[in-house]
């Protein structure tokens, strides 16, 4: 069954959905014409402040139990979009397969925001400082979208690396909707770490994020994935780095230069949280600390 309740705003909300299945929230988005809330963390900030404006109809997704849920299957690991920043803290199987999650959960917001935040809006609010981002790109994620075609529910999944197209923009159509984020269970010997900038980075917005994963076999790092927020219009994946850093011995003269090349890819801004110096200033300290912390294993 799906709750209705007509209503006038001066945000132009003429009707508020809350569907409790997937084909009936389809159904809602189909002509475009939807706000989506999950946990709204994001949402309602930005409304509030004016930067964003309600569309004629929102849509309450957080009662369908089909977007929830962390499973393994066929080889990858699969993530429900109403999952929330809590649960990926707390899971056993997040624990074990992929714990570069649990570590960014960790550095997430407060306890209170990781408690209604969820994948699915960090990952379509599209801000080039989310934290769960860089690690999703280092897992090379692939993010999963349905929508009604036909009649009938019609799915696609967009390599995490190409969704995003902007500050705030993805390749998601008005008449889609996220429904979880998968990737490939990672290689034995895998390790990947999360960092990110601040006195207290748990609750604050990055100036820069960065997670770095890996296999190292006899000093050599091999399988390099490298990422980064905060420093380009969207994170981004630091493609020449990572095919420099790729079967060399971690020794400081590979660091030092892997931090040269890491410099050129990035294109940090000025604004109220850093600098543009100070951001790199940051990618140089942070590359050489997850470097050293991988290689310690």
């Amino acid at each position: 069954m799906m709750a209705s309740q007509s209503k006038a705003t001066k945000n132009a909300i003429d009707d508020y959905l809350a569907p409790a299945t997937l084909s009936d929230a389809l159904g809602a988005l189909e002509d475009g014409e939807a706000t989506i809330l999950a946990g709204g963390t994001d949402l309602m900030v930005q409304t509030q402040s004016g930067r964003v404006g309600y569309k004629q109809r929102l849509v309450n997704i957080r009662r369908i139990d089909e977007l929830r849920g962390i499973s393994e299957h066929g080889g990858r690991i699969c993530i429900g979009a109403l999952v929330t920043i809590t649960e990926l803290l707390n899971n056993t199987l997040v624990a074990e397969k992929v714990p570069v999650l649990a570590a960014m959960a960790d550095k997430f917001a407060s306890n209170q925001i990781r408690n209604v935040a969820t994948v699915g809006g960090n990952i379509c609010n599209a801000s080039p400082a989310g934290d769960s981002i860089p690690p999703f790109l280092v897992l090379d994620a692939d993010v999963e979208l349905a929508c009604l075609r036909d009649g009938k529910a019609a799915t696609r999944s967009v390599p995490i690396t190409e969704f995003f197209t902007g500050p705030g923009r993805t390749v998601r159509a008005s008449n889609e909707l996220v429904t979880g984020i998968s990737f490939a269970v990672p290689q034995a010997g895998f390790i990947a770490r999360f960092i990110k900038s601040g006195p207290r980075p748990a609750l604050e917005i990055s100036a820069v994020s960065m997670a770095l994963g890996g296999v190292v076999e006899n000093d050599v790092f091999r399988s390099v994935s490298l990422s980064f927020g905060s420093v380009a219009p969207t994170a981004m994946r630091a493609r020449k780095a990572e095919t420099f850093l790729t079967g060399k011995k971690l020794d400081d003269e590979t660091i030092r230069a892997a931090v040269e090349t890491a410099l050129e890819e990035v294109s940090p801004i000025d604004d109220v949280r850093a600098s543009i110096w100070y951001r790199r200033h940051l990618v140089g300290v942070y590359l050489r600390r997850l470097v050293a912390d991988v290689v310690q294993g």
